[in-house]
């Protein structure tokens, strides 16, 4: 009985033995690296523009057919301070682009407007890790800067576009999300080649 005892205990000790060495195996075989956070994968439609063209309206331009111009109605509970700003939405992606349209004259003067326009862009520097002022050239009288703005900013892609004597047309790509870039990021991109467009094809009515 005793015999038996004994040997019970010896196979309970190798099974013990034989189980450490097993976890030891693991343990040191394992990626002790974390894994990097997966989203999900998004299905790009194909871009195919229309033209924006409504009666009125100082200024023309294209934009993806996946989008929809809709006029702001609103902006901090009251009515805008002008009838030309209009919302670019992106239904798909949650996304929309804040058009706001000021004509240049004795209320509005060029150099403050500008400076209005550099203004807002660095209101987001302190979440931003980077600010990239990146000129860009569309038709004729259609000069600005696109403003790169890196980090968890609340838009990451803005613009101001004019001729410096009668249009100025400022945008900002905003998501309806909590920001983060590396999750916004593929999309941001996507839409940021709408915005390159847009301007490229932006025309100004006299």
């Amino acid at each position: 009985m005793k015999q038996l005892h004994l040997r019970t205990s010896y196979f309970v000790l190798r099974i013990f033995y034989i189980f450490c060495l097993l976890v030891l195996f693991v343990a040191c075989n394992s990626d002790p690296r974390p894994r990097p956070k997966g989203y999900f994968q998004i299905d790009y439609p194909e871009k195919k523009y229309v033209l924006f063209d409504e009666p009125g309206y100082p200024y023309t331009f294209e934009y993806p057919v996946y989008g929809k111009v809709l006029k702001d109605s609103t902006f901090f509970d009251d009515k805008p301070e002008n009838p030309y700003w209009v919302n670019l939405d992106f239904p798909a992606f949650s996304g929309r682009m804040h058009m706001s349209y000021k004509s240049i004259g004795s209320l509005n003067k060029f150099d403050m407007l500008v400076q209005d326009a550099f203004k807002m862009t660095s209101k987001h520097s302190l979440k931003a890790t980077s600010i990239d002022e990146i000129p860009v050239k569309g038709g004729t009288g259609v000069n600005g800067f696109i403003f790169d703005v890196g980090g968890n900013a609340a838009t990451g892609k803005q613009f101001f576009v004019t001729d410096s004597s009668k249009h100025f047309l400022r945008g900002a790509l905003y998501f309806d999300a909590t920001p983060n870039y590396d999750s916004i990021k593929p999309v941001e991109q996507f839409l940021y080649k709408d915005m390159q467009h847009l301007i490229q094809t932006l025309r100004w009515r006299d």
